[in-house]
């Protein structure tokens, strides 16, 4: 018996690909529905976050469905509630923050999730940040392809460190803070990491020293972001944490753009305190184009892509399929964001 399945899709993790993904791990019945991000952008629907799509005809589209599988379509409660005979929603993401979890709950609809789907994408993304911020491989660039062979990029003091002579600070050992520090420790870095809630043996073994924050921003000559965006993180680095950042010291973000108060770290940047900073992520998205971030030859920065590569979008659709498929099969759910779904 095939099981009616709703995969909507985008253009980056497409309807395509999860159907081919849930139709190797159970037999299915597949809807494809697609929408246009990343060609436009998501946003707030309805009570969700970072979702693209229209609700009403992803509502229509879900009356028959027992299964969604989805990557941003906006699971809204409208969505829920007009698909009765829903019995899962997978979502090919590391939060389902796209999908209303207490409406699901309500309705007795488990929704799975996957953490750690991009992190080693993002890991490595993590590095190229560090390495091109360090070199001056954005604005040497930006002058070659501009017509200037500017020589005085091998000036001493225009020069940058080896990965291997820094020290690199990271906020936050999860999935992603754990894979950089393997990565970084094959450099040859010294990894410092703050995190309250990391084990102090699991940080041995990737290499990485647990410290306190003020001590990591005292000593490292790089410090990356990767801690959720809570409200205790909100704009955790203000004014006060870039003062106590090492002079020339260089700020990457991969993880929320939230973490950072914008304007505090323009104002190190101009001051000449910090020395540069890679920027993956901003508050709010897209940042808006005079956003003096973006003009300033000491920053780097990129649309939001660490998480973008082909094997994130394949692997991911590929996991999902085989933990719906596990649901489906025996009731049991590895990664669940709302458990008591399945209790009630």
């Amino acid at each position: 018996m095939s099981t009616r399945v709703l995969c909507a899709g985008d253009r980056f993790i497409s309807p395509q690909l999860l159907a081919t993904a849930a139709a190797a791990a159970f037999p299915t019945d597949p809807v494809l529905h697609e929408s246009a991000w990343p060609d436009e952008p998501f946003g707030q629907v309805d009570g969700v976050r970072e979702a693209a799509g229209d609700p009403v005809s992803l509502a229509e589209l879900a009356i028959d469905a027992e299964v969604l599988l989805t990557h941003l379509a906006p699971v809204t409660d409208r969505v829920l509630s007009a698909a009765g005979g829903l019995r899962v929603v997978g979502v090919a993401r590391g939060g389902p923050v796209n999908v209303d979890i207490p409406a699901a709950t309500r309705l007795g609809v488990p929704v799975i999730y996957l953490p750690g789907r991009n992190l080693n994408a993002v890991a490595e993304y993590v590095i190229g940040l560090m390495i091109a911020s360090c070199r001056s491989i954005g604005p040497a660039s930006a002058d070659l392809t501009a017509g200037r062979w500017d020589a005085r990029w091998f000036r001493y003091e225009r020069t940058g460190p080896e990965l291997g002579s820094s020290t690199v600070g990271l906020v936050g050992l999860g999935a992603v803070g754990s894979r950089v520090a393997t990565l970084l420790s094959a450099f040859g870095a010294t990894v410092l990491a703050a995190d309250p809630y990391a084990d102090p043996t699991a940080a041995q073994a990737v290499g990485a020293q647990l410290v306190e924050l003020p001590k990591l921003l005292g000593r490292s000559d790089i410090v990356s972001l990767h801690a959720r965006l809570t409200p205790e993180t909100q704009r955790m680095f203000s004014a006060e944490q870039f003062r106590a950042m090492k002079p020339g010291a260089r700020l990457i973000n991969t993880a929320r753009g939230e973490l950072v108060d914008e304007q505090a770290l323009t104002a190190a940047l101009a001051s000449g305190h910090l020395g540069g900073a890679a920027l993956d992520v901003f508050h709010p998205e897209p940042p808006a184009p005079d956003d003096p971030l973006l003009h300033r030859s000491d920053v780097l920065a990129t649309p939001h892509l660490a998480g973008a590569s082909r094997q994130v979008a394949e692997l991911s659709v590929q996991r999902l399929a085989r933990e719906v498929g596990q649901f489906l099969a025996t009731g049991q759910i590895t990664h669940c964001a709302n458990p008591e779904a399945i209790a009630g």
